[in-house]
């Protein structure tokens, strides 16, 4: 019993210190107007729509939208761009309304602006934080020159199911990595002070383990235990909230059987009384309406269930301006949960500076000045260039030579629709490069024979599918036979063959999930054949995922990965092949040898019977019968045209205490013939703990410049944070025992030494 009051005690004091932090905080002029609200106009704010005419995620527009903007009933609009319409609709609210109250306007700016930089999983490959924060510095300035000063991104969603196509949007399966991106992305996009006009809110999404969908398939459930949750999947949205997100964005899963948007524990219990947020939180595009399809209820019912635990802003679906009143009413809903939601959106729009000027981000001038300058694009060039992993450079064809006469093949050689990569709404696809145009910019004096070659695909069914957004999968009037014959004539008299081959934009991102992760056949039959005239094969691979290509890595072939690449595509792309930039990326995500091994990733777990190393099939041990375990590509992997040699590991403690660090030292030397970058990659092992470990976890890396001959000393800092995991209690906690350690260039590392944490 005195252990229940304590307990008791303790929550008291705890809510009551909360209160007062809280009642200590608050913004006077945000208070002074809460006061003058009707609950009408308390619900409006919590009320985010869009008016059309942009790309939108669902089949909801929003009507009535200026009434209800001069009624007070919208707290922000989505999918408007350009100083004349943005203040359009401002005027609406600070010259219509009763309270004047301007609106927030939200955009989804994935990778880019007008400026369209690589896909997010790209740009993870460059494991280059300060170029990557570059990327989301221009994305700001860009958009708040239209603008815009709420971006919902970064998104943070680990994953490890490259079926699922929303895995080109985040920084793929890696939890470490994915929090140094979620920092860098967060504190791109807001700078250090949100009033100035060329930053905008971030908005961390989507909260939270949406990558882990089952099947891979988008908007499906899922289920994993806290421990897996705190350890593997929830650190990256932390480290964005840690960052100073200013918003954050409920995910369409459910998280522990409930819907992240109606969940009291994933939005009020852990994000802010654990972790201290004191942003706003939105739903995704209906997924409060949603939870109706969940089976947890009707509207008012949802909408009530999201409001008590913990949701700010309704986007679309209208819920809450709709039944919150009627639920207030009831006794369903307090006042006090309307005036909570409605201070954090208030409290954002007075942090954005917008009541002092409701137009302070609506300038004539700047969309000229700041959008896809010259300045502008030299950045999305060279994010393009240290995004491309080198895959196989088959008796070192690559860089290829300027004088070489090159035929340039394959559907997306110069197809200008395919560049900008999925999820990228603001950007147009004019402005874009193709890969053809870009080889006669970098090599105006090359000779290049183009041909299509071949489809992306056939299946006239499946393009209609990928083509929603605009004709993304073209098929040709000419029959396959006639493109692939023209192909092989362009080879033949060709010293080497470039082939552009992978996936079209829309074949990834949201609402495009595959079961069949290869290279369609219709390329393949190409690749075959190019193969078999026994010229020189490269193999440019674009896609928005990690793909199944067994057959095409055992063939004679070189293959650079490009992802998708953004408007610079054609330029980047080749400054890569000709070796005016020396490739240095590294896959964030693990490459299967087959869909059926999905999940696989560095950081699995030993079983009670693990397989031999040897991968010589065992009985009774935890294999496959028709594959090995191993993946094709192991994550951290990507060659350059230059080679390093790792050496001389050491550890500068070998037995050290709780909260001490460790550094780690290693010896990298360029031992080939073109300078170049490695990312010089450390992965620790707890030997022994008290929930299974991980055989490898990432937990630092550096990407290090070297000319040719030359040798550096490497020196990685192991944290005390970096020792500790979640226990089963979900304690934060490092155990004494042995730690490992593994330096080199992917996490099959080999270079190892070890400590012990006393």
């Amino acid at each position: 019993m005195k252990i229940v009051k304590a307990l008791i005690l303790v929550f008291i004091l705890g809510v009551t210190t909360t209160v007062m932090a809280q009642n200590k905080d608050r913004i006077p002029e945000v208070e002074s107007l809460l006061d003058k609200m009707t609950i009408d106009e308390k619900i409006g704010q919590l009320n985010l729509l869009t008016p059309g005419g942009g790309v939108a995620t669902g089949s909801v527009v929003s009507e009535n939208v200026e009434a209800k903007i001069k009624a007070g009933n919208v707290g922000g609009l989505f999918g408007v761009a350009s100083p004349k319409k943005m203040k359009i609709a401002q005027d609406l609210a600070v010259k219509k309304s009763r309270l004047q109250i301007p609106l927030l306007f939200g955009s989804d700016i994935i990778h880019g602006y007008k400026t369209t930089f690589p896909i997010p999983l790209g740009l993870a490959a460059s494991w280059d934080m300060d170029l990557i924060k570059s990327t989301a510095q221009i994305a700001a300035k860009e958009a708040t020159a239209d603008g815009i000063n709420w971006n919902f991104s970064p998104m943070v969603d680990i994953s490890r199911d490259p079926r699922w196509g929303r895995i080109s949007e985040g920084a793929g399966e890696d939890t470490y990595l994915g929090s140094a991106i979620a920092r860098a992305m967060v504190t791109g996009y807001q700078g250090d002070n949100l009033m100035d006009t060329n930053t905008m809110l971030s908005c961390v999404k989507h909260f939270a383990l949406y990558g882990a969908v089952e099947g891979g398939r988008d908007y499906n459930s899922v289920d994993m235990s806290r421990v897996k949750m705190f350890n593997q999947y929830l650190p990256p949205y932390k480290a964005a909230i840690d960052a100073g997100a200013a918003s954050v964005m409920t995910s369409f899963n459910d998280v522990d059987g409930i819907p992240a948007t109606g969940n009291k524990w994933l939005l009020t219990d852990l994000l802010r009384d654990c972790w201290g947020f004191e942003g706003f939180v939105v739903s995704d595009y209906t997924s409060l309406n949603e939870m109706i399809a969940h089976g947890l209820g009707d509207l008012q019912a949802v909408s009530a269930l999201a409001l008590k635990a913990g949701l700010d802003m309704d986007m679309v679906g209208e819920g809450f301006l709709s039944t919150l009143k009627k639920s207030l009413e009831e006794g369903k809903v307090t006042e006090t949960e309307i005036n909570n939601a409605c201070r954090r959106v208030l409290e954002a729009k007075y942090k954005l500076g917008l009541f002092d000027d409701p137009y302070r981000y609506i300038d004539d001038s700047r969309p000229e000045k700041d959008i896809l300058t010259e300045e502008n694009r030299e950045v999305a060039r060279k994010a393009a260039q240290h995004s491309f992993v080198l895959l196989k450079n088959e008796n070192n064809v690559l860089p290829l030579k300027k004088a070489s006469s090159i035929a340039l093949v394959g559907p997306l050689a110069d197809s200008r629709n395919n560049m900008l990569g999925t999820w990228a709404p603001t950007g147009d696809v004019k402005n874009a490069i193709t890969i053809l145009e870009g080889f006669k910019n970098v090599a105006p004096n090359a000779t290049i024979n183009y041909a299509k070659g071949s489809n992306i695909l056939n299946d006239e069914e499946l393009a209609k599918k990928i083509n929603v957004f605009g004709p993304r999968v073209e098929i040709s009037k000419e029959s396959p036979e006639a493109l692939l014959k023209e192909a092989l004539a362009m080879a033949n008299k060709s010293d080497v063959v470039v082939a552009v081959v992978g996936e079209a934009t829309e074949m990834s991102g949201e609402a495009a999930s595959r079961t069949d992760i290869t290279i369609p056949e219709a390329q393949k039959k190409l690749i075959r054949a190019l193969v078999a005239t026994g010229k020189p094969v490269v193999l440019v691979l674009m896609s928005g995922r990690p793909l199944e290509i067994p057959e095409e890595f055992d063939m004679p072939v070189s293959i650079l990965q490009v992802w998708h690449p953004g408007v610079e595509a054609g330029n980047a792309i080749a400054d890569v092949v000709y070796g005016d930039y020396n490739p240095s990326g590294k896959l964030t995500a693990t490459w299967p040898r087959s869909v059926g091994q999905i999940p696989v990733y560095h950081s699995m777990k030993n079983t009670g019977r693990p397989a031999p190393t040897s991968e010589e099939f065992q009985k009774f041990k935890s294999n496959y019968l028709d594959e090995k375990n191993s993946p094709l590509l192991p994550f951290g992997y990507g060659l350059s045209y230059t080679t390093f040699e790792y050496s001389n590991i050491k550890i500068s403690k070998e037995k050290i205490s709780q909260g001490d660090a460790v550094e780690v030292s290693v010896t990298l030397k360029n031992t080939g013939n073109y300078d170049g970058e490695e990312t010089v990659q450390l992965y620790l092992h707890d030997v022994v703990r008290s929930i299974t470990p991980p055989n490898r976890q990432l937990k630092g890396f550096k990407k290090v410049f070297l000319k040719k001959g030359e040798s550096k000393t490497v020196t990685i800092t192991l944290q005390p944070e970096d020792l500790k995991f979640y226990n089963s209690n979900i304690e934060f906690v490092a155990e004494p025992g042995v730690f490992e350690v593994f330096v080199g260039g992917d996490s099959n590392a080999s270079l190892k030494a070890s400590f012990i944490l006393q």
